[in-house]
């Protein structure tokens, strides 16, 4: 199924077997470039080139903490995709964790660990806002 069919099932249809088979296809994907990704990203670093000059080793050692934060970002996100498969096999994935509602197929395409429908995570973004001022 592509993205432009599933868009096309009637509303009644949301998260059916069909459109639940296709995000648990979508988000195994997704993990699976992603572990590829970590992995290669570990085997970069763990690899060690000898440097003499101390402008050399700076450089290098600021590439290394930039692919460092890259990695624990794709973990993060790797953790991200593993709950929501869990949440497919609890039958919980496409609503709201706060309010129940559909999250929407559209939102699940764009972000398919989503967690909020777009209300609630623009009242989240708000609350998150009005604390940083604070």
């Amino acid at each position: 199924m592509t993205p432009e069919q599933l868009l096309a099932q009637p509303a009644d249809d949301y998260m059916n077997d069909v459109q639940q088979a296709f995000f648990r296809d979508l988000l195994e994907t997704e993990r699976d470039e992603l572990r590829q990704r970590i992995d290669l990203g570990f085997h970069a670093l763990r690899e060690f080139e000898s440097v003499s000059d101390d402008a050399d080793l700076a450089s290098r050692e600021e590439q290394r903490q930039w692919q460092l934060r890259l990695l624990e970002r794709e973990k993060r996100l790797l953790d991200k995709i593993d709950e929501a498969l869990e949440r497919l096999a609890r039958g919980e994935y496409g609503w709201c964790e706060e309010s129940g509602e559909p999250i929407g197929l559209r939102r699940l395409l764009l972000r398919p660990t989503a967690t909020l429908c777009i209300e609630a995570k623009q009242r989240q973004e708000q609350r998150e806002r009005h604390q940083r001022q604070a």
